[in-house]
């Protein structure tokens, strides 16, 4: 998805207002940025606090910039900035985090980002946009380009299935029909699910969906999808993130306001480190159940 992000970037380079900030990362990835940008593409170093503050100013100026990092170096080390710099004013700046979830593996959890957007939600003014594949990225950064609010890019890397047709972008979208419980999936962790729910019997597979921008507000279900979720009186969420602040917290709660609560919830959830040890993001997945095996075990197919 970093590719895709960079390529998405490139024709608005040109833009004199375009500013990219950068704490020291994107080696052998935004090379063609940084040369179509010039000196408007900006290696802030590893001081990201700083970077934030000078983005937030930047925006003030009525320039247009875009700051970069790993996730949990962009969210979490400046959130202070990120509150009081940027959402306070209503600022908009676009954060950019790569590796969101487990994304990096063995690094560890210094590295790991499986509370940010949920964190960062919690915040005035702030917009989120998960992509599940990286042909999401184009779509999602034209959005972005005309948010005149704060918004968070939690990038990955993309896993879908190659013989899996995908349907054109759009903040909720039906990926396979079925008769089963309604699944709604966020992010990149998509792509593995939807390549063992496709081979299940159309009849007892759950009718999947994939949504990609938060906040939800009540206005912001999609009524098709509240179709679905009503027909099977049972809703199930996979996220790669802790239960706290996530989408299996938000959707639920509106469902309840709205009195259109399901029957029977099911929330897929990163759980932190139960073991103790750090491994790949599969690793990760695997101890937390998310795991498309864990669903259908669960729901005894």
């Amino acid at each position: 998805m970093r590719n895709a992000f960079c390529d998405s970037l490139l024709k608005h380079a040109s833009d004199p207002d375009f500013v990219f900030l950068t704490g020291d990362l994107g080696y052998n990835a935004l090379e063609p940025l940084q040369k179509s940008a010039g000196e408007r593409f900006l290696n802030a170093g590893i001081a990201e606090q700083n970077m934030v503050s000078v983005a937030a100013g930047l925006a003030n100026r009525r320039l247009k910039p875009w700051v970069y990092s790993i996730a949990p170096f962009l969210y979490a080390r400046p959130l202070e900035q990120i509150r009081n710099d940027v959402c306070l004013h209503d600022l908009p700046v676009k954060l950019v985090g790569n590796g969101g979830g487990y994304a990096y593996g063995v690094m560890g959890g210094s590295h790991h980002a499986i509370e940010d957007y949920g964190l960062l939600l919690s915040l005035q003014n702030m917009r989120v946009f998960v992509p599940a594949f990286a042909a999401d990225v184009a779509p999602i950064v034209e959005k972005m380009l005309k948010l005149p609010h704060p918004a968070y890019l939690r990038l990955g890397r993309d896993e879908k299935p190659k013989d899996l047709e995908i349907p054109a972008y759009a903040p909720w979208r039906p990926i396979l029909k079925g008769g089963g419980p309604t699944l709604l999936l966020i992010g990149p962790l998509a792509g593995p699910w939807l390549s063992v729910l496709k081979g299940q019997p159309e009849s007892r597979r759950p009718s999947t969906w994939v949504l990609t921008e938060l906040p939800l507000d009540g206005d912001g279900v999609s009524a098709e999808f509240k179709a679905d979720l009503k027909r099977s009186g049972h809703l199930a969420v996979a996220e790669e993130h802790v239960a706290h602040g996530g989408v299996g917290e938000m959707l639920p709660r509106l469902l309840l306001q709205a009195g259109e609560a399901p029957k029977s919830f099911s929330h897929f959830h990163a759980k932190g480190y139960l073991s103790g040890y750090y491994g790949s993001q599969q690793f990760h997945r695997a101890e937390c159940g998310l795991t498309p095996e864990n669903f259908l075990k669960e729901l005894g197919t």
